[in-house]
């Protein structure tokens, strides 16, 4: 309770030093946000054996990707994958199998070079070391159903749990600060706190009807620190939610997105279309970017704090680029309430048992809280 309520602290007292503009500090924890084509763009672009002019990761929409591999064979579509493991794996719009398949080969490799590097003796201890519990990290994710992997930087992955199928059910989760490809399937006492084990949490609560990606696509603030009482990383990374529900949506239907902390930042700027998203679901958050919720297009959802969660603590500003406006708890915010009986602290929303997770499983699952 006591490291709760000095983080919770910490958290307001940043924001209100930045607002009031009393403070001369800088984050050494700043992050570069990942941005752009994955790797291996540029020989993608220049491949010319598919017979067709392969679509630009860059500028293409996912649904002239999805076309583009609609008209290829099966045998030209294996050919990419094993050629261009790394584009295919990571670009929306690619059939949700081939991905798979992809980033299996993409993982492999990582592997392997990783291996190469903690075996060669002619690099220092601490090199090797760090190579090996990279290589040990990528062997833990070896037979999962990878939607992405990109280990540039601190790691991107998105990685899916049941089955994506036409007319079935989808949910996306959006991690908060603190989350990367080294730990969002960090294992915890409870089970249920981490990205991964949020996402099991809701999908075991649906009765294992909902599809549920643990999506780490966009670069998240580190600590407490500038990055996240501003919205920069935020920014970069509602474009790539707003391509991943997109090349979704038409092969699974809308989707339905649940926003943790900071990720309701990045679901708020990601202007989500009624076409590709079913709703948004806010728990933890420190404010949208929004000042009402009819700003978006989408249904919002909104959960009550619980009394432990320190997110209470950060006021809800906006003012020289610091702070993430409105709560969208108030009632002028108009957000559609959800309950939060039964939960525990800032990541505790997904506990069996719990009133927030079964709204969560009902709107998954049915559109309704309450269904």
């Amino acid at each position: 309770m006591l490291s709760r309520l000095r983080r919770g602290t910490a958290a307001a007292g940043l924001v209100l030093a930045a607002v009031l503009g009393t403070g001369s500090w800088a984050s050494a924890d700043t992050q570069a946000p990942l941005t752009g084509p994955p790797p291996g763009a540029a020989a993608w672009v220049a491949d010319t054996s598919p017979g067709l002019r392969t679509p630009d990761p860059g500028t293409a929409s996912p649904a002239e990707v999805a076309a583009f591999f609609g008209q290829l064979t099966p045998a030209r579509q294996d050919a990419l994958v094993l050629r261009h493991p790394q584009v295919v794996g990571n670009l929306d719009g690619v059939p949700a199998a081939l991905r798979y398949r992809a980033n299996a080969l993409a993982l492999a490799a990582e592997l392997d070079r990783q291996r190469a590097l903690a075996d060669d003796p002619a690099r220092p201890a601490r090199d090797r070391a760090a190579a090996a519990a990279k290589a040990d990290r990528y062997r833990s994710l070896t037979g999962r159903r990878l939607l992405a992997f990109d280990p540039r930087g601190r790691g991107q992955v998105a990685e899916v749990f049941g089955d994506l199928a036409p007319g079935g059910r989808t949910a996306v989760l959006v991690p908060g600060a603190d989350v990367d490809l080294g730990n969002y399937d960090r294992a915890t006492a409870d089970g249920f706190d981490s990205l991964a084990g949020m996402a099991r949490s809701l999908r075991a609560a649906s009765g294992d009807r909902v599809a549920v990606v643990a999506w780490v696509g966009y670069t998240t603030p580190l600590g407490i620190g500038v990055d996240v009482a501003r919205e920069e990383l935020a920014r970069a990374g509602a474009p790539r939610l707003a391509r991943l529900v997109a090349g979704l949506a038409p092969a699974t239907g809308p989707v339905t997105v649940f926003c943790h902390s900071y990720g309701s930042v990045v679901c708020g700027l990601s202007e989500p279309d009624p076409a590709d998203v079913a709703g948004l679901v806010v728990l933890a958050s420190p404010g949208m970017g929004l000042d009402r919720a009819e700003e978006l297009a989408v249904p919002v959802w909104a959960v009550r704090r619980n009394a432990e969660d320190w997110i209470s603590d950060v006021p809800n500003v906006r003012l020289l680029g610091f702070g993430h406006g409105a709560d969208p708890t108030a009632a002028d915010f108009h957000a559609r309430p959800l309950p939060s009986t039964g939960s525990h602290g800032h990541s505790g929303y997904f506990a069996p048992g719990s009133a927030s997770l079964a709204a969560f499983a009902a709107l998954a699952r049915t559109g309704s809280p309450t269904a």
